[in-house]
């Protein structure tokens, strides 16, 4: 099994801002809007090395997804900034008619995703905003698992050509990912196994490198896949990887409705259908904690992953 190490705990937020910096230095189209959220989207170091190109929106969302679009029509690359919550649900009228419906070059940096938001509580805690993004037509639906791979998704979105959605979170997390270009479309073996896989995304991702270790003890070989990129979907991958272990679990920080998981079971339904387990938010809003108490508590955790896993291979 190869092994990964954590380089140091980091928030993939801040992976975002030194992305946004190195995109912004490579391409002087390359923009930047934030709802009043500047620190809390770690845009500090491009609005200082680029202050002609950082707009401060203010609590409008849906006009600085407006800016954006006609940013994107004057030539511009733009990437908005704010919390999950409020980039997805907030304006989902406007990022339906003037990001997708006319694919606009416009990248929606969305931060503190997911329940391991922590002591914000559900208000804040959206756990549904892949699955709004994920039903727009044209959206790319992004969601690294550490700082590298967050900063590197960053690059590789100014590269594209279209619209993407990026979500990252507020905790420091481990920094493990190896720092090399990131490919849009593209799932990731960390892990090689043959009798299950897992199939993680975002903060999961590093929960189920945990899991794996803990059923390796037990003489379980799990794969690790990492799904990044959520839409669209890398099914080559997926496929391959279930037929050679017979069975899966999908983690995600989401909830089902719309997820990855439902997406996978898709894919597993048309193609090979195999054994299948799921680690989500369920159907649940979140509440106040601490983010490892919130994972365990919904059963989201590296021991819920390892116990799905028996399960999924108990039922092959």
């Amino acid at each position: 099994m190869k092994k990964y190490t954590d380089k140091g705990k980091k928030d993939t937020r801040s992976g975002f801002g030194a992305g946004l910096f190195e995109a912004g230095q490579a391409d002087s189209r390359v923009v930047a809007l934030t709802a009043d959220l500047k620190g809390s989207l770690k845009m500090d170091q491009f609005a200082a090395a680029f202050p002609e190109r950082y707009f401060e929106c203010g609590i409008a969302e849906a006009n600085m997804i407006g800016v954006a679009a006609g940013m994107a029509i004057a030539g511009k690359v733009p990437f908005v900034g704010s919390f999950a919550e409020f980039v997805t649900g907030r304006v989902y009228d406007q990022v339906r008619m003037e990001v997708c419906y006319g694919e606009t070059n416009v990248k929606i940096a969305s931060s503190h995703a997911g329940i391991t938001l922590g002591e914000d509580g559900a208000t804040h805690q959206t756990m549904e905003d892949i699955a709004l993004m994920r039903a727009l037509p044209n959206m790319v639906v992004i969601n690294p698992c550490d700082w590298t791979q967050t900063k590197n998704a960053t690059i590789a979105a100014a590269k594209y050509d279209g619209p993407v959605y990026l979500r990252f979170g507020r905790p420091k997390v481990a920094d493990f990912m190896p720092d090399e270009p990131f490919e849009i479309g593209k799932a990731y073996v960390l892990n090689e196994g043959k009798d299950v896989t897992i199939f993680a995304t975002g903060h999961m991702v590093w929960e189920a490198l945990n899991a794996a270790e803990a059923l390796e003890a037990e003489g379980i070989c799990a794969e690790v896949v990492d799904v990044a990129t959520i839409k669209p979907l890398d099914t080559a991958t997926v496929i391959t990887s279930i037929k050679k272990t017979g069975c899966a679990v999908v983690a995600e920080e989401h909830n089902m409705a719309g997820g990855l998981g439902e997406l996978i079971a898709g894919v597993l339904a048309a193609s090979c259908p195999r054994p299948l387990e799921y680690i989500n938010g369920k159907d649940r809003f979140g509440q106040s904690g601490t983010p490892a108490e919130l994972l365990a508590a919904y059963g989201m955790d590296a021991l819920h992953i390892a116990e799905a896993a028996r399960k999924a291979i108990g039922r092959k």
